[in-house]
């Protein structure tokens, strides 16, 4: 699927801008709320920030974003452009967006985390405290332990000495860049705002990563991960692989559902806005085609199986989550396997308007990470 074109309201504005800001910034603010939101998130990501900049109550609108949406607004304009939006952000749009794009696979990625760290510096300290408690402590340990060195002053030892280039906030926990060169600035003002404001928190960071095994951390980070990933939409990659590219016994792909009504799809809340997909009597995809002929009930069941598979579609195909152009990408991944599966029913049947989706009809394997190994089949 293509990416949005820029809204005609949202061209009117923005053009309104560059001659008289101050009129613009009216004729955003006449918008409802609800409207204003509407139009930032059809917006294609890169003007998103003007926008923004434009809107009266930058409080309000921010947070009703959907979680995925603000995750590609702030990548857009920069996470360190970013302080600004994050601090109207909710906490569970921060943990959210973190959890899209800190990560590489199914590991932390250190380097993207303290990049939000230091965007959550810039948005003031009230920012960065609400997002230290908020994330994992398991996903700040790694971060930290992948830049600095910790040591802890030896209880009684009188004489002991602490590594040179060390820096302490108490006399007790002594800390240093682990590679040369590198910029710690941002850890600095979270460790001293933990310790300033929540001590217990601050003593947990310094102890785990003094202390605690890496692959075990990364266990529980991943862990805490999947569960929120899930109430996205997002399965766990094990349950996607199996849904998309198991492969199924020649009886079981000709098989039909015995109910009438296979379309038994609840609403739920989606990360992104909703998307406009291709339902047409000449879309290129049979699947669209098909839906074509559903009634509204059977039409709002089906965009939310579709969106359902596109889900486990970035999940299986290791589609980068923080990224939009993943979204357009999925829903056609998606789209196409929905597809092949109408295509081979309709055949085998002499029926028009079938489809199952996520079935494996052509044999195909899903991308592996090298490390992985085999994926069952």
């Amino acid at each position: 699927m293509p990416l949005p074109l820029l809204p005609a309201p949202a061209r009117r504005i923005l053009d309104l801008a560059r001659r008289d800001r101050a009129a613009a910034r009216d004729a955003m603010s006449e918008l409802p709320l609800d409207t204003q939101v509407e139009l930032v998130c059809r917006t294609p990501v890169a003007r998103r920030g003007e926008l923004l900049d434009l809107a009266r109550e930058p409080e309000a609108l921010i947070p009703r974003m959907p979680e995925a949406e603000l995750c590609f607004t702030i990548k857009a304009i920069g996470l360190g452009e970013a302080g600004w939006i994050l601090e109207h952000a909710t906490t569970e749009q921060l943990v959210a967006a973190v959890d899209l794009d800190a990560w590489a696979l199914d590991a932390p990625n250190p380097t993207a985390l303290v990049e939000w760290l230091e965007a959550a510096v810039d948005a003031g300290e009230p920012t960065l405290l609400r997002a230290a408690q908020a994330l994992d402590p398991e996903l700040i340990v790694l971060a930290l332990r992948d830049r600095i060195e910790v040591w802890l002053k030896p209880s009684g030892d009188n004489d002991w000495e602490p590594p040179g280039q060390t820096r302490t906030l108490e006399g007790q926990f002594y800390w240093r860049a682990r590679h040369e060169g590198d910029d710690l600035e941002a850890l600095a003002k979270l460790m001293d705002t933990l310790f300033r404001e929540d001590y217990w928190l601050y003593f947990r960071m310094m102890q785990g990563t003094i202390w605690e095994l890496d692959t075990e951390t990364r266990v529980w980070a991943e862990r805490w991960r999947t569960g929120r990933l899930e109430d996205l939409g997002f399965p766990p990659r094990d349950d996607a692989v199996l849904a998309l590219y198991a492969h199924l016994p020649p009886e079981e792909l000709a098989a039909l559902p015995a109910d009438a009504r296979a379309l038994e799809v609840d609403a739920w809340r989606l990360p992104v806005w909703q998307p406009e997909l291709p339902v047409a009597a000449d879309a290129r995809h049979a699947v669209f085609r098909a839906a074509a002929e559903l009634g509204a009930e059977d039409r709002s069941a089906f965009f939310y199986a579709l969106l359902s598979l596109a889900n486990a579609v970035a999940v299986a195909d290791r589609m980068p989550l923080g990224e939009a152009e993943s979204t357009p990408g999925a829903i056609e991944r998606a789209a196409e396997l929905a597809s092949v599966g109408l295509e081979h029913l309709a055949d085998v049947h002499g029926l028009p308007a079938l489809y199952r989706i996520g079935a494996n009809i052509r044999g195909e394997s899903p991308p592996i990470d090298p490390a992985e190994g085999d994926v069952p089949a």
